[in-house]
Protein backbone atom coordinates (compact mmCIF):
# COMPACT_ATOMS: atom_id res chain seq x y z
CA UNK A 1 0.00 0.00 0.00
CA UNK A 2 1.12 3.93 -0.52
CA UNK A 3 0.04 6.84 0.20
CA UNK A 4 0.36 10.05 -2.41
CA UNK A 5 -0.33 13.16 -0.86
CA UNK A 6 -0.76 16.33 -3.01
CA UNK A 7 0.25 19.41 -0.57
CA UNK A 8 0.12 22.79 -0.96
CA UNK A 9 -1.47 25.19 1.52
CA UNK A 10 -0.88 28.76 -0.42
CA UNK A 11 -1.36 30.73 2.43
CA UNK A 12 -4.85 31.80 1.21
CA UNK A 13 -7.63 32.20 3.54
CA UNK A 14 -10.71 32.78 1.86
CA UNK A 15 -12.69 36.32 1.10
CA UNK A 16 -9.41 37.13 3.53
CA UNK A 17 -6.55 39.53 1.57
CA UNK A 18 -3.09 38.93 3.59
CA UNK A 19 0.47 40.28 2.73
CA UNK A 20 3.36 37.77 1.06
CA UNK A 21 4.80 37.03 4.46
CA UNK A 22 2.02 36.16 6.64
CA UNK A 23 1.03 33.87 3.50
CA UNK A 24 4.17 32.27 3.52
CA UNK A 25 4.02 32.06 7.18
CA UNK A 26 0.75 29.84 6.88
CA UNK A 27 1.83 28.04 3.69
CA UNK A 28 5.20 26.99 5.74
CA UNK A 29 3.52 26.17 9.11
CA UNK A 30 0.38 24.21 7.84
CA UNK A 31 2.45 22.41 5.12
CA UNK A 32 4.91 21.33 8.11
CA UNK A 33 2.05 20.57 10.88
CA UNK A 34 0.10 17.97 8.02
CA UNK A 35 3.77 15.89 7.55
CA UNK A 36 4.23 16.25 11.35
CA UNK A 37 0.35 14.49 11.72
CA UNK A 38 1.53 11.70 9.43
CA UNK A 39 3.97 10.85 11.20
CA UNK A 40 2.31 11.19 14.67
CA UNK A 41 -0.43 9.34 13.51
CA UNK A 42 1.73 6.31 12.25
CA UNK A 43 1.55 7.03 8.39
CA UNK A 44 4.82 5.88 7.35
CA UNK A 45 3.99 2.24 9.76
CA UNK A 46 0.85 1.77 7.87
CA UNK A 47 2.04 2.34 4.10
CA UNK A 48 4.60 0.64 2.86
CA UNK A 49 5.44 4.26 0.39
CA UNK A 50 4.53 7.89 1.29
CA UNK A 51 4.90 10.08 -1.43
CA UNK A 52 4.79 13.66 -0.72
CA UNK A 53 4.60 15.93 -3.59
CA UNK A 54 4.86 19.95 -1.74
CA UNK A 55 5.29 23.36 -3.37
CA UNK A 56 7.07 23.32 -6.55
CA UNK A 57 6.11 19.60 -6.98
CA UNK A 58 2.20 20.19 -6.59
CA UNK A 59 1.15 20.28 -10.09
CA UNK A 60 -0.89 18.52 -12.24
CA UNK A 61 1.74 16.50 -14.32
CA UNK A 62 3.38 15.40 -11.42
CA UNK A 63 0.33 14.09 -9.93
CA UNK A 64 -1.03 12.27 -12.58
CA UNK A 65 2.83 10.64 -12.87
CA UNK A 66 2.96 9.85 -9.32
CA UNK A 67 -0.51 8.14 -9.41
CA UNK A 68 0.02 5.81 -12.94
CA UNK A 69 4.08 5.24 -11.28
CA UNK A 70 2.81 4.06 -7.65
CA UNK A 71 0.21 2.05 -9.29
CA UNK A 72 2.37 0.27 -11.16
CA UNK A 73 3.43 -1.34 -7.49
CA UNK A 74 1.02 -0.47 -4.94
CA UNK A 75 -2.46 0.12 -4.18
CA UNK A 76 -2.73 4.01 -3.52
CA UNK A 77 -4.62 6.10 -0.86
CA UNK A 78 -4.46 9.89 -1.31
CA UNK A 79 -4.75 12.49 0.58
CA UNK A 80 -6.10 15.87 -0.75
CA UNK A 81 -4.35 18.77 1.59
CA UNK A 82 -4.68 21.67 -0.93
CA UNK A 83 -7.54 24.29 -1.54
CA UNK A 84 -9.78 23.48 -4.41
CA UNK A 85 -13.02 25.21 -6.86
CA UNK A 86 -15.22 23.47 -8.92
CA UNK A 87 -13.86 20.26 -10.40
CA UNK A 88 -10.29 21.73 -9.64
CA UNK A 89 -7.45 21.38 -7.21
CA UNK A 90 -4.98 24.31 -6.71
CA UNK A 91 -1.60 22.87 -6.87
CA UNK A 92 2.01 25.41 -6.57
CA UNK A 93 1.68 29.11 -5.21
CA UNK A 94 -2.31 28.77 -6.83
CA UNK A 95 -0.68 29.14 -10.32
CA UNK A 96 -0.55 25.61 -11.28
CA UNK A 97 -3.93 23.86 -11.37
CA UNK A 98 -5.11 20.49 -11.76
CA UNK A 99 -8.30 21.23 -13.88
CA UNK A 100 -11.03 19.70 -15.36
CA UNK A 101 -8.68 19.19 -18.61
CA UNK A 102 -6.27 17.27 -16.46
CA UNK A 103 -8.45 15.03 -15.25
CA UNK A 104 -10.18 14.43 -18.73
CA UNK A 105 -7.29 13.50 -20.14
CA UNK A 106 -6.04 11.30 -16.95
CA UNK A 107 -9.50 9.30 -17.21
CA UNK A 108 -8.79 8.75 -21.27
CA UNK A 109 -5.78 6.64 -20.84
CA UNK A 110 -7.62 4.74 -17.48
CA UNK A 111 -10.70 4.12 -19.83
CA UNK A 112 -8.17 2.58 -22.55
CA UNK A 113 -6.23 0.58 -19.86
CA UNK A 114 -7.74 0.00 -16.39
CA UNK A 115 -4.47 -1.19 -15.22
CA UNK A 116 -3.12 2.46 -14.81
CA UNK A 117 -4.53 2.82 -12.24
CA UNK A 118 -4.95 1.29 -8.78
CA UNK A 119 -6.88 3.90 -6.67
CA UNK A 120 -8.42 2.43 -3.09
CA UNK A 121 -9.33 5.77 -1.15
CA UNK A 122 -9.16 10.00 -1.61
CA UNK A 123 -9.21 12.10 1.22
CA UNK A 124 -9.46 15.08 0.50
CA UNK A 125 -9.86 18.93 2.41
CA UNK A 126 -10.20 20.99 -0.71
CA UNK A 127 -13.12 23.39 -1.17
CA UNK A 128 -15.62 21.95 -3.52
CA UNK A 129 -14.05 18.37 -3.08
CA UNK A 130 -17.86 16.81 -3.78
CA UNK A 131 -17.63 18.12 -7.38
CA UNK A 132 -14.67 15.44 -7.67
CA UNK A 133 -16.17 13.22 -6.63
CA UNK A 134 -17.34 11.43 -9.12
CA UNK A 135 -14.14 11.56 -11.37
CA UNK A 136 -12.33 10.07 -8.72
CA UNK A 137 -14.91 6.84 -8.63
CA UNK A 138 -14.47 7.17 -12.57
CA UNK A 139 -10.59 6.37 -11.90
CA UNK A 140 -11.55 3.80 -9.90
CA UNK A 141 -11.52 4.77 -6.18
CA UNK A 142 -13.67 2.86 -3.88
CA UNK A 143 -14.59 5.40 -1.44
CA UNK A 144 -14.04 8.99 -1.71
CA UNK A 145 -15.08 12.40 0.38
CA UNK A 146 -15.84 16.13 -0.46
CA UNK A 147 -17.10 18.75 0.77
CA UNK A 148 -20.32 20.76 -0.91
CA UNK A 149 -19.22 23.80 -0.72
CA UNK A 150 -16.22 26.34 0.50
CA UNK A 151 -14.23 23.81 3.44
CA UNK A 152 -13.90 26.46 6.16
CA UNK A 153 -13.07 23.40 8.37
CA UNK A 154 -9.94 21.85 7.46
CA UNK A 155 -8.80 20.97 11.03
CA UNK A 156 -9.77 19.65 13.28
CA UNK A 157 -11.30 17.55 10.39
CA UNK A 158 -7.54 16.21 9.37
CA UNK A 159 -6.11 14.94 12.64
CA UNK A 160 -9.61 13.38 13.30
CA UNK A 161 -9.70 11.52 10.40
CA UNK A 162 -6.17 10.67 10.06
CA UNK A 163 -6.48 9.73 13.86
CA UNK A 164 -9.53 7.34 12.94
CA UNK A 165 -8.12 5.75 9.27
CA UNK A 166 -4.73 5.06 10.30
CA UNK A 167 -6.02 2.92 13.45
CA UNK A 168 -7.91 0.95 10.97
CA UNK A 169 -11.80 2.46 11.32
CA UNK A 170 -13.99 2.25 7.97
CA UNK A 171 -13.40 5.17 5.45
CA UNK A 172 -16.94 6.51 6.23
CA UNK A 173 -16.47 6.04 9.83
CA UNK A 174 -13.27 8.32 9.93
CA UNK A 175 -15.05 11.11 7.36
CA UNK A 176 -17.85 10.56 9.58
CA UNK A 177 -16.19 11.00 13.43
CA UNK A 178 -14.09 14.03 12.24
CA UNK A 179 -16.92 15.63 10.35
CA UNK A 180 -19.33 15.75 12.81
CA UNK A 181 -16.56 16.78 15.93
CA UNK A 182 -15.59 19.36 13.27
CA UNK A 183 -18.79 20.57 12.43
CA UNK A 184 -19.17 20.75 16.26
CA UNK A 185 -16.04 23.10 16.94
CA UNK A 186 -17.49 25.06 13.48
CA UNK A 187 -20.44 25.76 15.45
CA UNK A 188 -18.94 27.66 18.37
CA UNK A 189 -17.63 29.98 15.71
CA UNK A 190 -20.45 30.62 13.69
CA UNK A 191 -23.96 30.26 15.69
CA UNK A 192 -27.00 29.07 13.92
CA UNK A 193 -29.15 31.86 12.51
CA UNK A 194 -32.08 33.30 13.98
CA UNK A 195 -34.62 30.98 12.22
CA UNK A 196 -32.62 27.93 12.64
CA UNK A 197 -30.69 27.50 9.66
CA UNK A 198 -27.10 27.07 9.85
CA UNK A 199 -24.60 29.00 9.21
CA UNK A 200 -23.13 29.11 5.22
CA UNK A 201 -19.57 28.05 6.60
CA UNK A 202 -21.27 25.11 8.26
CA UNK A 203 -23.23 23.88 5.30
CA UNK A 204 -20.51 24.66 2.95
CA UNK A 205 -18.16 22.90 5.07
CA UNK A 206 -20.47 19.85 5.40
CA UNK A 207 -18.46 16.23 4.11
CA UNK A 208 -20.28 13.75 1.48
CA UNK A 209 -19.06 10.32 1.39
CA UNK A 210 -19.27 8.78 -1.99
CA UNK A 211 -18.30 5.50 -3.15
CA UNK A 212 -18.72 2.03 -4.34
CA UNK A 213 -18.16 0.24 -0.79
CA UNK A 214 -16.79 1.06 2.13
CA UNK A 215 -12.79 0.35 3.26
CA UNK A 216 -10.42 0.23 5.91
CA UNK A 217 -6.92 0.85 5.37
CA UNK A 218 -6.50 -3.47 5.48
CA UNK A 219 -9.07 -3.48 2.30
CA UNK A 220 -7.35 -4.59 -0.99
CA UNK A 221 -9.31 -3.18 -3.92
CA UNK A 222 -10.22 -6.29 -5.41
CA UNK A 223 -8.77 -4.83 -8.72
CA UNK A 224 -6.86 -6.88 -11.39
CA UNK A 225 -3.98 -5.33 -12.92
CA UNK A 226 -3.90 -6.92 -16.14
CA UNK A 227 -7.93 -7.01 -16.27
CA UNK A 228 -9.69 -4.54 -18.40
CA UNK A 229 -12.82 -3.05 -16.86
CA UNK A 230 -15.52 -1.76 -19.82
CA UNK A 231 -15.62 2.09 -20.39
CA UNK A 232 -19.76 1.45 -19.69
CA UNK A 233 -18.97 0.19 -15.99
CA UNK A 234 -16.59 3.00 -14.76
CA UNK A 235 -19.05 5.49 -16.32
CA UNK A 236 -21.84 3.63 -14.65
CA UNK A 237 -19.83 4.51 -11.06
CA UNK A 238 -19.25 8.01 -11.20
CA UNK A 239 -23.25 8.05 -10.93
CA UNK A 240 -24.02 6.47 -7.24
CA UNK A 241 -23.37 9.05 -4.52
CA UNK A 242 -23.69 7.40 -1.60
CA UNK A 243 -23.54 8.87 1.85
CA UNK A 244 -23.52 12.03 3.84
CA UNK A 245 -21.23 12.20 6.85
CA UNK A 246 -23.76 11.88 9.20
CA UNK A 247 -24.82 8.83 7.32
CA UNK A 248 -28.12 9.77 5.78
CA UNK A 249 -28.18 8.46 1.87
CA UNK A 250 -28.21 11.79 -0.15
CA UNK A 251 -30.42 10.37 -3.18
CA UNK A 252 -32.19 7.07 -3.13
CA UNK A 253 -30.40 4.14 -4.92
CA UNK A 254 -31.05 0.44 -4.26
CA UNK A 255 -27.98 -0.64 -5.57
CA UNK A 256 -25.85 1.38 -3.03
CA UNK A 257 -23.49 -1.31 -1.95
CA UNK A 258 -22.24 1.19 0.64
CA UNK A 259 -23.55 0.52 4.33
CA UNK A 260 -24.44 3.87 6.00
CA UNK A 261 -21.72 5.42 8.73
CA UNK A 262 -23.26 5.35 12.56
CA UNK A 263 -23.95 7.87 14.68
CA UNK A 264 -21.88 8.36 17.31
Amino acid sequence: MALIVFLENVGHIHGVHLPNWAMTAIDWLTEEYAKLLLRLFGAYHRYQRVLILEDDAATAANLTAALVEVSATHTVDQLLLVHGQERCLIGYKGRELVDAASFDQLLTRYVEDSSLLDLRMVYGLNCYGASLASTWLALGAQAVNGAQAVNWLPEPSLSLFLRQWLSGAPFSEAVGCSARRARAVGKLLWRDRADGSEHPYIIGSRQIVYGLRDVTITSPTGKARTVQSSPARKVAATAHPQLTASGQIPTADSRSRYAPAQSK
